[in-house]
Parts: structure tokens; sequence; C-alpha cells
């Protein structure tokens, strides 16, 4: 049977996935080749920051040809794609790990943060959004109008800051914005990377709350900022297909009201799945200041290191793992557009 015959055979969603992954290995490339010849601008000498002031000409120079920085760009880039090809992402000279293990060690506090930052966002933007077209002219209706203009001019390290002040500082509601459990309490044994997942497998109710509760302000910051954008496009979708001519149809045939919610709320979940998407891959760079502020010790706070320390190694691994988090999560929206409306051809 001819190749193309083959590829006919295969399921939608299959194929899709086949085609992704053919176009992820240049655009990898890309990515690698751009942050790689991007970061060789920023100012400051790794070797210099690593010695410090004190440090004579030849230990700098000795340190140079240690990090392979004495080589011209090109040899560097080449060397640093042969190593890619084989896992290796460098050593990063200011913690002394591979950074491949520093990202494994960081990465799931970043996704739990992100994770539940999304449910969060999808819950209040679609709820807000739906409330408000099937009961106009309400209180939330005109609430979601204000919230919507505002949401987008917030900066979320501002929203954490007073989300600090008012709930950790003067009303003592929250913890301390430190880390992801208490420091009295011990983490629980790695599963998934998220405590709030391996604590309930654990059995360990006390690191599930205390994971729990240093969540909800991080969280809280990010679902604030990003919900508006989503609440404004699921409004705008949502009301046109409930004010639709099929919806007409079945409210005129009885059905509830529920099952036309429902119904009118399919309809619209391409654009929504679309947004969603966007807004999940770019809650990964969105974290960054977030995670910084409540000192969450994830990916984010891991890259300002590394650009504050002129860490090629670490930035360079940084933006490798979140360009191939972001295709991924694009091809998982290519297949959920695929379940939502048949109709559609990815």
């Amino acid at each position: 049977m001819p190749l193309i015959q083959y590829w006919r055979v295969l399921p939608r969603p299959l194929r899709i996935v086949a085609g992704r992954l053919i176009m992820i290995v240049p655009q990898m490339f890309g990515v690698m080749l751009v942050t790689f010849l991007l970061v060789r601008l920023l100012p400051g000498d790794p070797a210099l920051l690593m010695l410090g002031n004190m440090a004579t000409e030849e230990q700098i120079i000795a340190l140079r040809e240690k990090l392979g920085l004495n080589l011209s760009v090109y040899e560097q880039f080449m060397q640093y794609a042969g190593n890619v090809m084989h896992g290796d992402l460098g050593v990063s000279p200011f913690t002394s790990n591979p950074v491949v293990v520093d990202l494994l060690e960081r990465a799931p506090a970043t996704l739990e943060l992100i994770t539940y930052a999304m449910l969060l966002t999808i819950l209040i933007g679609v709820a807000f959004a739906v409330i408000s077209v099937i009961r106009p002219k309400g209180a939330i209706d005109y609430g979601s109008r204000v919230y919507g203009l505002a949401a987008g001019a917030i900066p979320d390290f501002w929203v954490g800051l007073l989300l600090i002040y008012f709930f950790f500082y003067v009303l003592g509601w929250a913890p301390a914005p430190f880390g992801r459990v208490d420091a009295l309490v011990t983490p629980p044994p790695t599963v998934t990377g998220f405590y709030t997942i391996d604590s309930l497998l654990a059995g360990d109710l006390n690191a599930f709350f205390s994971a729990v509760g240093r969540l909800l302000l991080p969280v809280l910051t990010l679902a604030i900022v990003n919900a508006g954008a989503l609440m404004k496009m699921t409004k705008t979708v949502f009301a046109d297909a409930y004010r639709s001519d099929f919806i007409r149809h079945q409210r005129a045939c009885g059905l509830s009201e529920r099952t036309i919610v429902r119904s009118a709320l399919r309809n619209s979940l391409p654009p929504i799945i679309t947004l969603v998407g966007f807004l999940f891959g770019f809650l990964l760079g969105a974290a960054v200041l977030v995670e910084t502020i409540f000192s969450w010790g994830g990916l984010g706070q891991y890259a300002v290191q590394a650009v504050i320390n002129s860490d090629y190694a670490a930035l360079q691994g940084f933006v490798l793992v979140a360009a191939a988090f972001i295709l991924v999560v694009y091809l998982v929206v290519d297949i959920l557009y695929e379940l939502a409306d048949p109709r559609i051809k990815v």
C-alpha cells in the first residue's frame, strides 16, 4: 500500500500529531539559533561575573577557554547544537548542576502553578461571560464590563503585591509568600512533582493544605490578570451563538434553558479553545515575575537569575523548554479543535 494511503487511513487526530511532529524539528532549530544569538547580546562577561572583580586577567582567560567563550560564535553554536542533539544543555556555572537537572527540578513547580491558574482563569472567564449574556443588565453583567476593561491594564506583579499586602500583611489570612510549602512541613515524596497531588498520594494532609495555601495567592494573581481577555472573547462568541436561529428553534421546541446554554457554549468552543491555548503558553512567561514575587522556585525564577548572572546555558535551556511546551500546547489545541467541531480541518 502506498504511503499516502497509509496516511489517509490514520485517524484524524493521529494525522494532526504526525504533521505537527514533522514541523517541530525545524521550529525548535530556529528557536535554538535565535536564542543562541540573542543571549550573546546580553551585557556582561560570564567569566568575570563568576570570578569577581578581583580576578586576574589570566584567570578570566582560563575560565573563558573552559566555558568555550574564546571560540567564534559559529564554533560555539555548532558545539552547542551538537550537545543539544545528545540531550546535553550544558552546565550552569552558578548552580554547578547540568541545566537539564535544574530544569527538571523546577518545571513541576511552574507547571503546577500555571495549570491551576489556567483552570481558575477558565472558570472565572467562562462563568462571568455566560451569566452576563443570559442575564443582561444585571450586576454581574455590569461588573464584568468594568473588570474586562481593567484586567488588561493591570500588571501581574502589582496585583501580586496587593494580594500579599492585604491577605498576608493586613488580614493575616494567607501564609508567607516564600516557597511552595511551609518551612516546617516536609515536602511529599515526588511522584508527579505537583505537591497538591503528591501529598494526597502520600496521605499527608498537612503537606496538602500547606501546598494549597501557598498556591492561593499566586494562582489568584495570574487568574485575575488573564481571565479578563478570556471573558471578553467568550462573551462575544457565546452571545452570537445564544442569539442565533438554531437556539431560537431549540427554545421554541421547549428545551430547557440549561440544555440551550450547553448547546450554545459547545458551538462557541473553537475560538475559546484557541485563546485558552494561547493563554496557557503565555502563562509560562507571565509566571516569571509572579514566581519571583512569591519566591516560587520554578522555571520563571530560574530564568530571571540566569539573565542577571549572564548564565548562557541556563537561559538557552529555559527558552528551549518553553518553546517545546508551547508547541505541545498548540498540538493539543489542534486536536481539541477536531473534537469540538469535526467540520474544522486543521
